[in-house]
């Protein structure tokens, strides 16, 4: 009986072992071929900027010395919170990470890059870096087999910096020496219509999440949607430059709500009200004025 049992133990403390064993083994195995995750590529070592040595994030973001003792001008890198891709671009059965970083010295230039990232020897390790250009906005990001593609907004021949209007299509592909560029096609110059065709939801980090969604919509010179409580309604206008947006006057309809709900109403009609630029960040549109910005993300569908 004693041998009995103790082989029993035995036998009850071995077999546990081996599959565990072989559940931790299916574990690394799904782990290696997951891409790195949005956590993981903000505290990531990455290299290829120019004038810069490999800089490593913590919590995104990066900071030099400054470039003369005791001065405010100094290096800078920090992730893109709002851009994340993943799948297989290099086609070795293992998903990697797209990443865009942006990279300033100091001065108004602010130069993006994406950045490919994947996974070797149990920590990540980067395979690819191709400069997107400098203030380059991106509207849209996908996949497409082992390629990249950005819908942007970057400056045309005749445009400042400060100023994009050209909207192009760019081809980013994984090969042996890396990431590059490989094509780019022209589709079209900003104007107001290019915010057409989507429906534009408030990012509201202070609002509670049982407060109704604030909305937006531009057509055909006129804006409309659902400030949280009311309706409503205006025109919008272009200005000096394609970038440049005059949203009014506006019209709500009467409807009395909540304190909270009635505050964050005002401030989104001020807000949107004062708007004087519109601009891109990875799929989601800015609008910047007086009294503040305010970014929206295209609704799900």
């Amino acid at each position: 009986m004693h041998q009995t049992i103790i082989g029993g133990l035995l036998a009850a403390l071995v077999v546990p072992a081996v599959s565990w064993t072989a559940d931790v083994q299916a574990e690394e195995a799904a782990g290696s071929a997951s891409a790195p995750t949005r956590a993981e590529l903000s505290a990531a070592t990455y290299s290829g900027f120019e004038d810069l040595n490999p800089v490593t994030l913590e919590d995104g973001k990066w900071h030099g010395e400054p470039y003369v003792e005791g001065g405010v001008s100094a290096p800078a890198v920090w992730l893109d919170g709002r851009f994340y891709l993943a799948g297989d671009l290099d086609g070795d059965g293992a998903e990697e990470a797209v990443a865009h970083l942006a990279q300033s010295s100091g001065g108004t230039g602010n130069y993006g890059y994406l950045v490919v990232m994947g996974r070797a020897g149990g920590g990540l390790v980067q395979k690819g870096i191709s400069m997107v250009g400098d203030r380059v906005q991106i509207r849209a990001a996908r996949l497409a087999g082992v390629t990249i593609e950005l819908d942007v907004l970057q400056a045309g021949p005749e445009d400042g910096m400060c100023c994009p209007s050209q909207l192009a299509t760019r081809v980013f592909t994984m090969g042996p020496d890396g990431l590059a560029e490989t094509g780019s096609s022209v589709i079209g110059t900003l104007s107001l219509e290019t915010l057409e065709g989507t429906n534009w939801v408030l990012q509201d980090d202070n609002a509670d999440t049982e407060m109704p969604p604030i909305t937006l919509v531009f057509d055909s010179g006129k804006v409309s949607g659902s400030a949280g409580c009311n309706r409503f309604n205006g025109t919008v206008t272009g200005g000096i430059t394609a970038s440049n947006i005059q949203v009014g006057p506006l019209m709500t309809t009467r409807m009395a709500c909540s304190g909270p709900l009635m505050l964050r109403e005002q401030d989104f009609l001020e807000k949107l009200g004062q708007s004087e630029v519109f601009s891109f960040m990875s799929g989601d549109l800015m609008l910047s004025g007086a009294s503040g910005r305010l970014d929206f993300s295209p609704a799900d569908d």
